[in-house]
């Protein structure tokens, strides 16, 4: 995607990159619903969005929960986002014989956090020649996703980002080391904040993940005055309801007094762009 080749690590003249949507596609009507609104939500704040939903959730808590609609038809439903909306789509894929379908709709691929050390699948997703969004393993130091990325680069492929989404912290709860965006930063690839999975409670929901969503919001700005190129944020139009997630992601209704805040302070953090930004 051509505006990945405009971020610059590190460079506050650039206008944040927002990655949003809900965490897993659960029906075509909410879906269209969660993108058509954040596109305005986002051209509003001044921020390119990509939209984001998971066509599986392979990872949860229980074998019981909902994972999504699957590849097929979930990768149908976000062809109609970028059909309706124009918005480019990313989603997770979780082996590597995902990549090559995936990658006939997506625009980013998206390495889970705890497969971001297999090989064969940073290797097959950096083979289908599109962006690829490694999301930092709760268990990695971020110095060491030097590795991640250079599997993927391996193909010649160096369309990459970095998202970082905390650390383990004992039990059923995670960190944020903001020192993590300018090391990252340092291995050459732009950096995502994930505000909303950095307030996630792992399995803390008993048989499902909870989380504190309150909180996603201030990480945020820390994350904007720490450097990050861009944010990530799970959102919903009924976050209690929602059918993954739903603890640690926002509001569809409070995303844009949050967007405006992030987008004041990105252009605080550049004397130039601010005065760009003059009406």
């Amino acid at each position: 995607m051509s505006f990945l080749h405009d971020i610059l690590p590190g460079d506050p003249s650039r206008e944040l990159l927002l990655i949003s949507g809900p965490c897993v596609i659960e029906d075509e009507k909410t879906t269209l619903l969660v993108a058509s609104r954040l596109k305005e939500m986002a051209a509003a704040a001044g921020m390119t969005l990509v939209f984001k939903a998971s066509f599986d959730k392979a990872n949860r808590t229980s074998v019981t929960s909902f994972r999504g609609p699957g590849i097929k038809r979930g990768l149908e439903i976000l062809a109609r986002v970028k059909e309706s909306t124009g918005l480019p789509v990313i989603s997770d894929i979780h082996s590597p014989d995902q990549a090559k379908q995936a990658a006939e709709v997506l625009d980013i691929l998206q390495i889970p956090a705890f497969l971001c050390r297999q090989t064969d699948l940073l290797v097959a997703a950096g083979k289908t020649g599109l962006p690829v969004n490694i999301k930092k393993g709760q268990f990695m130091a971020p110095w060491d996703m030097v590795h991640a990325s250079g599997k993927v680069a391996s193909t010649g492929n160096k369309q990459i980002l970095f998202t970082e989404r905390g650390t383990f912290f004992g039990y059923n709860n995670l960190v944020v080391d903001m020192r993590s965006i300018p090391i990252l930063q340092g291995l050459g690839y732009p950096v995502i904040f994930d505000a909303t999975h950095s307030v996630q409670m792992p399995g803390g929901g008993g048989g499902c993940s909870s989380g504190d969503r309150k909180m996603a919001p201030m990480l945020a700005r820390a994350a904007v005055a720490a450097g990050a190129d861009g944010l990530f944020f799970e959102v919903h139009p009924d976050p209690d309801r929602a059918l993954c997630d739903g603890p640690n992601s926002l509001h569809l209704d409070a995303v844009p007094s949050v967007l405006s805040l992030l987008s004041r302070l990105r252009r605080a953090l550049d004397p130039a762009g601010a005065e760009r930004h003059e009406p």
